[in-house]
């Protein structure tokens, strides 16, 4: 799973889930061989980047729009103004189009795989048979809406609230939804334990703004799910009239759910959301809601005595709408949810029905993606076969050289984030020497795992796609829940080394980089060293600068959530990131949707430090010397050029509205055009004078790290 308190390098429409494949030992070693042999012909022959003639694509450039007036469309307006967004997607540039290519490569190895009918238990026969499931329409259609009959009774039986908090409890198992939730997180004052997180939650929509906003443009949306609720529920029910009455119902019960929820920036409040307590007290605080009976309906088998509470205000009133809700409502509420959730693994009627809404409505896709991307996607999951496939996928696709570069990439901005630390003047020697403590124990992880996750244990069988996601979702549930109490994983990685992405993850204090991240236009080993470091440099820097955003910065060396500052160096800090907060709140990304400064404001000090540290960092790796002017741009403009190049990017503004409400990420745009003013080499490298849009006086500019 993907929890809370990573910090992802990029935002996305949609959690990318790439795949590869794992084969039997002696093959991985064959292909292994393969791609030693064929490694060095392509080294050989890869005298230049990939990009242009030392790193950047100039043709993306639009030359009539001045770099300081929108740095963003210099760096890709030509691009931007002519390009247009494929039917099945809803957004692309630098990173989908990476994401293509990791898409491909692991279909070629997918397919090769599906074709063998391999042996029983093997890794090809789990992966081929798989995805030979989920090509075969013509089995999928032939079921329609069979495979869940068994849950559809299961709820349709329900009698009592004992057996309502029992459906709440198998939800994670049959992928239904509940108003609450419970999963593992770290214990945030000993991040060696896993411990027991409990949420609420229970939306069809993406925030409690989508049905609390009063504006024309919810309303539409708001009217759209409830059409797509009643079509859904008639799939199960047979008769529009009761599905239309249920729908109506389902968005009131939701629009209940949604009333005492948290805003998105305070869910990211690590303060805010740590309230550790023992299960006694979350009983006698919360008496309303039978906790026994949903943590063993949930599949917790262990003695559970401490766990966190995320979103203590929210539970008792959302307990208080469980309790005055009636059943049947109830069961028409998980009878939807079941069907949507599962919809994907179900008949193309009831797939695409799922889709009008969910594609098309909130986030402005036209068409479906090809069924063997999505096919790709599912199969490579990381709560699926992902690290099966991610073995295949590194033995051919990531050479060691690649991750020995990346290595004295990551050592370089070490060394230049410690710089920067001893020159703020904001900061006292004591905290300096507590950032410094956390700086040197960052822990990278680059490429894939040292050891890989031990699939045996899920059953794959050619023809059920149904039962393959169900058991494939049952083990990993399984495995999730027999963490709670248990002694963490330090080596484990949250993401496989086929996805396009990165991630700081706090309680580990480590920096993770996956394989398929270390290529074009990120890193490319023969572009020119200014390139590198403004595309791939930025990105290291981006999640070290993770460890010091305004939550990262309260967890210590050791991945302990505590106070390490002054009180002195904590506001001086606070003033500085308010600062920044308050620019990005001046942001519209679409009429009518700014950005959400304080939502955002994580992420936004990862890329405005990360491009300063590496920036730093260019600048050591030049050892004193100038750098070259090449085809007449100097080396600042160099770096800058790659990191407007890494955030070239289109999006449907369905799709942006989603992500404005809901993601902690800014737009691309303002990725780029809301860092560069706040860092005064850029003004040098491109002349940027008062009068510029996007000029702001020396005192205005922000500068954290």
């Amino acid at each position: 799973m993907i929890k809370n308190w990573l910090k992802l390098s990029v935002a996305t429409s949609a959690i990318f889930l790439a795949a590869a494949c794992g084969q039997k030992q002696e093959k991985a070693q064959e292909h292994k061989g393969q791609a030693a042999q064929e490694q060095p012909a392509k080294m050989a022959e890869a005298k230049k980047p990939e990009l242009g003639t030392w790193g950047v694509d100039l043709t993306s450039r639009d030359q009539a729009v001045k770099p300081g007036d929108d740095f963003f469309k210099y760096t890709s307006g030509k691009w931007y103004d002519s390009y247009t967004i494929p039917a099945d997607r809803t957004s692309y540039g630098a990173f989908q189009a990476l994401r293509d290519r990791s898409e491909e490569r692991v279909k070629t190895i997918i397919e090769e795989v599906s074709a063998k009918h391999a042996a029983e238990g093997t890794p090809e026969q789990k992966v081929g048979d798989y995805y030979a499931s989920w090509m075969d329409t013509d089995a999928v259609n032939k079921l329609g809406i069979s495979p869940l009959q068994g849950d559809l009774d299961h709820i349709a039986a329900i009698k009592d609230k004992a057996d309502l908090i029992q459906e709440f409890g198998n939800s994670e198992y049959d992928n239904s939804a509940s108003p609450i939730r419970a999963g593992w997180d770290f214990n945030r004052k000993n991040p060696d334990l896993y411990e027991l997180d409990i949420v609420t939650g229970g939306l069809g929509l993406p925030d409690k703004v989508y049905y609390l906003d009063k504006t024309e443009r919810f309303q539409k949306i708001r009217e759209a799910y409830v059409a797509n609720i009643a079509k859904m529920l008639n799939f199960a029910y047979k008769d529009e009239a009761r599905a239309k009455a249920d729908a109506d119902k389902i968005l009131a019960l939701e629009t209940k759910l949604a009333e005492p929820q948290w805003a998105r920036a305070e869910k990211r409040d690590a303060d805010k959301t740590y309230n550790p307590m023992t299960l006694d007290e979350l009983k006698a605080k919360y008496p309303g809601f039978d906790w026994d009976a949903f943590l063993k309906a949930h599949g917790y088998k262990q003695d559970i005595k401490d766990l966190n509470l995320s979103y203590p205000s929210a539970t008792g009133p959302v307990i208080d709408v469980i309790n005055a809700t009636d059943l049947d409502t109830w069961k028409a509420y998980l009878t939807y949810h079941l069907i949507s959730s599962n919809a994907y693994l179900l008949s193309d009627e009831i797939d695409n029905a799922n889709f009008d809404f969910y594609g098309k409505v909130l986030n402005g896709q036209q068409e479906q993606r090809p069924r063997w991307k999505r096919g790709v996607s599912i199969v490579g999951a990381q709560n699926g076969l992902g690290e099966a496939l991610g073995q295949l996928y590194v033995q051919r696709y990531f050479p060691p050289e690649a991750k020995a570069k990346m290595v004295e990439l990551v050592e370089n901005l070490r060394k230049a984030y410690g710089q920067r630390i001893d020159a703020l003047d904001w900061m006292s020697p004591e905290t300096k020497k507590a950032a410094h403590e956390k700086l040197a124990t960052f822990r990278p992880k680059i490429g894939y795992p040292d050891k890989w996750l031990d699939l045996s244990g899920i059953k794959i069988v050619r023809g059920d796609l149904f039962g393959n996601a169900r058991r494939v979702r049952k083990f990993f549930e399984d495995r999730d829940n027999a963490r709670i109490g248990q002694k963490t994983d330090r080596d484990e990685w949250f993401m496989t080394p086929q996805t396009v992405n990165a991630y700081y993850n706090p309680p580990f204090n480590e920096i993770v980089f996956p394989a398929a991240i270390l290529q074009p236009p990120f890193f490319d080993p023969n572009a020119d060293m200014a390139v590198n470091y403004g595309a791939i440099g930025a990105v290291i820097g981006h999640e070290m600068g993770h460890g010091f955003d305004d939550q990262g910065a309260k967890f210590d060396a050791k991945g302990v959530q505590r106070d390490w500052w002054t009180p002195a160096d904590f506001k001086a800090f606070h003033e500085r990131t308010e600062a920044l907060a308050g620019q990005y709140d001046k942001y519209e990304a679409i009429p009518g949707a700014f950005v959400n400064g304080k939502l955002t404001l994580g992420e936004n000090i990862g890329d405005l430090g990360g491009v300063s540290a590496a920036l730093t960092a260019y600048k050591l790796s030049l050892h004193g010397k100038d750098a070259p002017v090449i085809d007449g741009f100097t080396g600042l403009q160099r770096f800058f050029l790659g990191y407007g190049q890494v955030w070239k990017s289109k999006m449907r503004d369905q799709l942006t509205l989603r992500l404005v409400k809901t993601n902690p990420h800014s737009p691309a745009m303002f990725r780029v055009n809301g860092v560069v003013r706040n860092v005064p080499q850029w003004y040098e490298a491109f002349d940027v004078k008062p009068g510029d849009k996007l000029y702001l006086p020396p005192e205005k500019r922000v500068k954290i790290w």
